[in-house]
């Protein structure tokens, strides 16, 4: 049981390093100076954005949430 608890902890740390990594890549959702003129800018890239690596990069990162607060509260049951 203690080595089942080691490695969901390493499982952890792992998932936690991976969620920061795919936070830092990801970019910014600001438009810059296309906003200050109320303008939608509508292109075939911010349609597309669900098949491109910003819209992996978003997949990525439930995921890793979904299985941090996981491991988070199978960790925390107190039964280790």
């Amino acid at each position: 049981m203690q080595t089942l608890k080691i490695v969901l902890i390493f499982l952890l740390i792992a998932i936690c390093v991976a969620l920061t990594v795919i936070i830092l890549f990801q970019e910014g959702k600001q438009n810059g100076l296309g906003s200050l003129s109320g303008q939608q800018f509508d292109s075939y890239w911010s349609r597309n954005k669900g098949r491109s690596r910003e819209g992996l990069l978003v997949k990525l990162t439930t995921v890793c949430v979904i299985l941090f607060f996981v491991l988070s509260a199978v960790l925390n049951i107190g039964s280790f």
